[in-house]
Order: structure tokens, then C-alpha cells, then sequence
């Protein structure tokens, strides 16, 4: 098994601050999918941003993360539980759980070895999920600013991106998924930000992380490029990422 790449535990804080919500309707639809309501896994958790969606649609939920600095930061729920576990191994028993979800994780995780544990802790019938989320949306000016940052263009970080990257953007079509595949609901998440909430997300990206270990400091520059698009800080505005799921059941 390979180690764990840690991407984001050095700005764990401002990841739980700056990074977008999930609808509730994920978790709704979700919980509506799986066999019962009684347990759900929810592998590499980071701060709990699905957790807590969770654990108002099961009993239980189970959240782990292989990043203590991520599960110091999470939210805490009544219904949720977490544990620092990798998530090929979370400790859970054989056939115990209704739900099994990795968002926006499982292109870190060692995949054999995950869908492994999947098939393990699911009761028979139970519902793996992966959840992802494309590049957000705000207005056609700012998004060619956001492509071109993202990207391999001049003053983009494209070559800063981790390969496992691509894997989210083609919303996992790409893994294989060893379930019985079922059509996913179509959702979007949304936000309403200020600029400087919305360069804090940017400041996220592993990317920016990456360069910045090569001396880089790239962010400025495209803070300087949004400000001319955005020229009033305090100006609220909706950022919108299409969700990208897969759906499936155990045998």
C-alpha cells in the first residue's frame, strides 16, 4: 500500500474556513438511496463538511480521516464520530454499514485497497458513493480568469496539480467502480462569498501548496486579475460547482 499523501494538513484551518458546504440535498438524497439509515461511513472526512450533512439523515455516522491536523478542525455533530484512520482500514465491522462515501477524497486513496474495505463494511445492498465537484462557476468574465489560473497557461499552476487530480476532472469516470452502477442525482453546490472569502478558497488548491514548496507564490497575481473583475471586496457573490457522483450497490 503506499503512504498517505498528505496535501492539506499543513493549512487544515484555513481548508475548514474557506472550503464550500455541501447542500443538504446531497445528504438527503443520499440517505434516500441507501437500503436503511442506520450507519454511514464517511472516508477522508477532512473537516466533517459532509459529516454533519450526515448525521441528520443516519443514526450514526462514522468519519474518518488519515490527517489528525483535518480531524482536530472538524465540526462537531451529535451523530458523528471521528477517528484518525486511513480509509483502507477504518475499523468498522464486517457488513455494518448502509452507506459508504469518500467526497472529494477518494483520488488520494490507494483504490484497491479502499473498495476493498467498502465491500467489506457494507451490509449486502448497501450504497458506495463517490462525490466530487467540478470548477466552480461565478460569471463568464471571472471564470476564463479561473480557467486560465487552474490551467496550463501563462501564469497557470497546471503543472502544479497532482496527477491524482485528473481523476476529479473527469468526475471519476475514469476509476474503476466495482458496484452496481445506478444513475446519480444531478446537484449543485453553492456559496455566497466576498472576494476575499473566495481568494482564501483559491489559497486551498494543493497546487498553490505545491509551487509555494518550490518558492513560487502564484496567488497575487491572479488576486491582482480577480480585484479588476471584482473591484468591490466586500461585493457578495454566488459561486456555483456542479457535484460530479457515482452511485453504486454491493452485492
Amino acid at each position: 500500500m503506499g503512504g498517505f499523501k498528505d496535501h492539506f494538513s499543513g493549512h487544515a484551518a484555513l481548508y475548514a474556513d474557506c472550503r464550500p458546504t455541501y447542500p443538504p440535498a446531497l445528504a438527503q438524497a443520499l440517505a434516500s438511496a441507501a437500503p436503511a439509515r442506520r450507519l454511514a461511513l464517511d472516508s477522508g472526512c477532512g473537516s466533517g463538511q459532509l459529516s454533519v450533512l450526515l448525521g441528520a439523515e443516519f443514526d450514526r455516522v462514522e468519519a474518518t480521516d488519515a490527517s489528525a491536523e483535518q480531524i482536530a478542525q472538524a465540526t462537531p455533530h451529535p451523530r458523528v464520530a471521528y477517528r484518525v484512520a486511513r480509509a483502507e482500514a477504518s475499523g468498522l465491522p464486517d457488513g455494518s454499514c448502509d452507506l459508504a462515501v469518500a467526497a472529494q477524497a477518494a483520488h488520494w486513496f490507494d483504490l484497491p485497497a479502499y473498495w476493498a474495505e467498502v465491500r467489506r463494511v457494507l451490509r449486502p445492498g448497501g450504497l458506495a458513493a463517490l462525490v466530487g465537484y467540478g470548477l466552480l462557476r461565478i460569471d463568464p468574465a471571472l471564470d476564463a480568469v479561473v480557467d486560465g489560473f487552474y490551467g496550463d497557461g501563462p501564469g497557470g499552476i497546471g503543472r502544479f496539480w497532482p496527477p491524482e487530480r485528473k481523476l476529479v476532472d473527469t468526475g471519476y469516470r475514469d476509476l474503476d467502480f466495482p458496484f452496481r452502477e445506478a444513475p446519480p442525482p444531478r446537484i449543485d453546490m453553492t456559496a455566497h462569498w466576498d472576494r476575499p472569502k473566495f481568494i482564501g478558497y483559491i489559497g486551498t488548491w494543493s497546487a498553490l501548496k505545491a509551487a509555494e514548496k518550490q518558492g513560487l507564490d502564484p496567488l497575487p497575481g491572479f488576486a491582482e486579475a480577480v480585484a479588476r473583475l471584482w473591484p468591490d471586496a466586500g461585493e457578495i457573490r454566488q459561486v456555483r460547482w456542479p457535484l460530479l457522483l457515482r452511485i453504486g450497490y454491493s452485492a
